[in-house]
């Protein structure tokens, strides 16, 4: 019994490791999905501006990721 459980610690700590990369996935979806609204009439600028500011809005959430990961790793 005691030879099984480092065994039976990794298993539940690979476990937690996958369902945290998908909770992470469904909190930034989620998100996204609060961040979107229809502007209409919009002009050039305006959508190049936007375009900038979701792109570094996806590094910052990428990067968050990240983190979260290896600092599950840590445990």
């Amino acid at each position: 019994m005691t030879d099984d459980l480092p065994d039976t610690v990794k298993k539940c700590l690979d476990i937690l490791d996958e369902n945290l990369e998908i909770l992470s996935d469904i909190e930034i979806d989620l998100n996204d999905e609060k961040n979107d609204e229809l502007v209409p009439d919009m002009k050039l600028h305006h959508l190049f501006d936007m375009t900038e500011d979701v792109a570094e809005s996806e590094k910052i959430k990428r990067a968050e990721s990240k983190f979260m990961m290896r600092q599950s790793e840590d445990f």
